[in-house]
């Protein structure tokens, strides 16, 4: 089962900073990282979000080439490699996998505008070995799928009061 922890920052570079981090730690299989966002609450009141999966370009690149295979049976592999591409990209940029943007979106807006948040979904983790590293990060826990005991063992490693 996978777990979730959002905690806000008081500018998008420290949210990237921790980030970056725990996507560090990842690759050192100290824990299993589903999805990890950064909702920015931007000075216009707006909500960006940055994702690590890029289904957009991930779309079009698949897209072009089933369009380019295709338009090879028919004759036309440039006129099929734009519209496979176009319709990639599209169907990329309508896909949603891991945290839900909506939901994203929402709980960023109720951040103070400048400041933003980290979303991570981790079905895995050595919680000693990860909560070490985090240790001092800072930020704010705003809300997690943790029991208690655990959610208590994060808020006391970030320095959350």
């Amino acid at each position: 089962m996978a777990d979730l922890v959002v905690i806000a920052y008081d500018s998008e570079q420290r949210a990237a900073e921790v980030r970056a981090e725990l996507l560090k730690m990842a690759g050192e299989y100290l824990v299993d990282i589903e999805d990890a966002a950064i909702a920015i609450h931007k000075q216009n009141g707006k909500v960006k979000l940055q994702q690590i999966h890029d289904l957009t370009a991930a779309g079009a690149i698949g897209g072009s080439f089933w369009g380019v295979l295709i338009g090879l049976l028919v004759l036309h592999p440039l006129l099929g490699l734009v519209v496979g591409a176009g319709a990639g990209a599209a169907a990329g940029a309508f896909s949603d996998v891991g945290i839900n943007d909506n939901f994203m979106k929402e709980l960023g807006g109720k951040l103070t505008p400048g400041t933003s948040a980290l979303f991570v979904l981790s079905s895995k983790m050595t919680s000693e070995r990860v909560l070490e590293r985090l240790k001092n990060s800072g930020g704010h826990v705003m809300q997690t799928s943790l029991s208690h005991e655990d959610e208590e063992r994060l808020r006391k490693a970030i320095g959350d009061k």
